[in-house]
């Protein structure tokens, strides 16, 4: 390979991979010094210099310019030193630049294995970089793979791939080839493996991204959302607060005839929302969690240990209970609060 073919294939390797043409330059350089090195006896003699920009590759071997040589490796008789500059003289130092086409066998099989590992590197950071700028954000990600054993599905993300196990997917939602859908990624840890990305469709943060998507008053800082409790596939609970006492938060969150919710459960395969006022009050934050269920007292256990009873009519009893216990314990987990609930004929603690 001539000097102008090497150029040539490290900007197609560029264009290609997407791997920086100076990152593996370095690469390149540094191998080729190592193995240029063992011909001058491990001596620190040897430098490479590959300029991407102006197609510059050359090596060069600098001795020491003596009366007398001691190390062969190091030192250059003045004479033979004028062969290559003409104004050496005693006690300086000569540049002698190799024949980049002379390194051989071993030098391009070197080349070869750092462009190999550069490229792996490369696309290693290069992903690290692209999951890090999208950590706990909502991705649009295309299906490629869905594996027919485990369920777990393969995924392509800005050009990487990534996995996303069955655990992490909304339960009985049925994914397909080519499909492409929305997930979240949790976060992204560095393994010897190289980044290991963590995504989801059943994650809280779903959910809070995509009503940032959805909510201008959310997205700009009108209306804070101040917890979310969520059973993927079924049920979620968000609590939000407005700012300006003129904004509406629960309405700004339906939006006009239900458009912006409407998106959201769209996305999410029709899974419930409950979207209940925040109160810094707990009695009224529980009252509101407790919905739709109409809560008439709310009781706080005056021992601190977050614990209240709600009461509620006879029969909505169910209602505030929810299937399998679901209302209740959405409310608990969105308030912090342990939650009893009992009717008001009497009481049969939940």
């Amino acid at each position: 390979m001539n000097n102008i073919e090497f150029f040539e294939a490290l900007k197609a390797m560029e264009r290609e991979k997407g791997i920086d043409a100076e990152y593996l330059a370095e690469k390149i350089a540094a191998a080729i010094v190592v193995t240029v090195k063992k011909d001058y006896g491990g001596e620190d003699v040897v430098s490479c210099n590959i300029d991407v920009d102006t197609a510059l590759f050359e090596v060069v071997v600098r001795k020491n310019v003596v009366a007398e040589v001691e190390n062969i490796y190091t030192d250059i008789l003045l004479d033979e030193a004028k062969k290559y500059d003409k104004k050496a003289t005693v006690g300086g130092v000569v540049e002698i630049k190799l024949d980049t086409m002379q390194f051989g066998r071993i030098a391009a099989q070197t080349a070869k294995h750092v462009i190999r590992q550069g490229i792996r590197d490369a696309e290693r950071d290069r992903t690290r970089s692209e999951f890090q700028s999208k950590n706990q954000e909502l991705v649009s990600a295309k299906v490629l793979r869905v594996d027919p054993e485990t369920g777990n599905v393969v995924l392509e993300i800005a050009n990487s791939e990534a996995t996303l196990p069955k655990a992490e997917q909304i339960p009985d939602e049925v994914i397909y080839e080519g499909d492409t859908i929305k997930v979240f990624i949790v976060d992204v840890r560095e393994t010897e493996k190289g980044p290991r990305v963590r995504i989801s469709r059943t994650h809280s943060g779903m959910v809070r991204r995509l009503f940032e998507q959805e909510v201008p008053e959310i997205f700009d800082g009108t209306i804070e959302v101040k917890s979310i409790a969520r059973e993927a596939g079924s049920r979620t609970k968000i609590a939000v607060y407005s700012k300006d006492e003129n904004v509406d938060a629960v309405g700004s969150c339906i939006g006009q005839k239900g458009a912006r919710i409407a998106q959201i459960l769209d996305t999410l395969g029709g899974e419930k929302i409950d979207i209940v006022k925040w109160s810094d009050q707990p009695e009224e934050f529980i009252r509101e969690a407790l919905s739709p269920a109409k809560v008439l007292a709310v009781d706080v256990d005056e021992n601190g240990e977050k614990a209240c009873k709600a009461t509620v009519p006879d029969g909505q009893l169910s209602l505030a209970i929810g299937n399998k216990g679901q209302n209740v314990r959405l409310a608990a987990k969105l308030t912090g609060w342990k939650i009893d609930i009992r009717p008001e004929s009497g009481f049969y603690g939940e």
